[in-house]
């Protein structure tokens, strides 16, 4: 038993294990009970192994929030760019969706990238995928109302998508919510709202 962790730390992936321990963990469990002993448990590894590659479970986190937000993006321009529409608010819609199910399907990662779990240090590349994700939103926003409108329509657009997501990850919407439905109406009407001259 005493060689699992001695094996595990000389195979040359201690730190990508640890990552993927470190999802596998904030899918089963809840964000508070998730630590660098429980990771380092399911990583295979002794407790002390983690600090070779992060000296606290704040900077682990960080970079689970780049990967995060990475995959994030690969969502988002994967459901656009398979939209049989591909208009600029067509686009837009098939993201609100996959925004969704990306909440849904990734809650523990969702919940570090947006804060649920105080501690997450903002590590290099944490800080670039957000912005990608950013950069991301205001082109699609751009084509969709125009240059003038981006900055403010994509922070409404993204405001109003993620306080969804929140409320469906909580359980705190209404029971008669469609989330398909309603990310596609909540879109169709910030859209509109921005397209309009009034």
């Amino acid at each position: 038993m005493a060689e699992a962790p001695q094996k595990a730390y000389h195979h040359g992936h201690l730190r990508e294990s640890l990552l993927n321990a470190a999802e596998e963990a904030l899918a089963e469990l809840p964000l508070e009970e998730v630590s660098l002993r429980e990771i380092a448990r399911r990583a295979g590894v002794s407790h002390a192994a983690p600090r070779h590659h992060f000296a606290t479970v704040g900077q682990l986190y960080g970079e689970l929030v780049g990967r995060g937000f990475e995959r994030f993006v690969a969502a988002l321009d994967e459901a656009a760019n398979r939209s049989y529409d591909q208009s600029p608010s067509a686009r837009l819609l098939a993201m609100g969706r996959a925004y969704l199910r990306f909440a849904e399907a990734n809650r523990g990662t969702y919940g570090l990238m947006f804060g649920k779990r105080a501690g997450v240090e903002r590590t290099p590349h944490s800080m670039e995928a957000a912005f990608a994700a950013w950069n991301q939103l205001e082109r699609e926003v751009t084509a969709a109302v125009g240059p003038q409108r981006a900055v403010y329509g994509s922070l409404h657009l993204w405001s109003s998508c993620h306080g969804l997501a929140m409320l469906l990850l909580d359980n705190a919407a209404p029971p008669n919510i469609d989330p398909d439905q309603a990310i596609e109406a909540i879109s169709r009407m910030v859209i509109a709202g921005l397209q309009s001259d009034t």
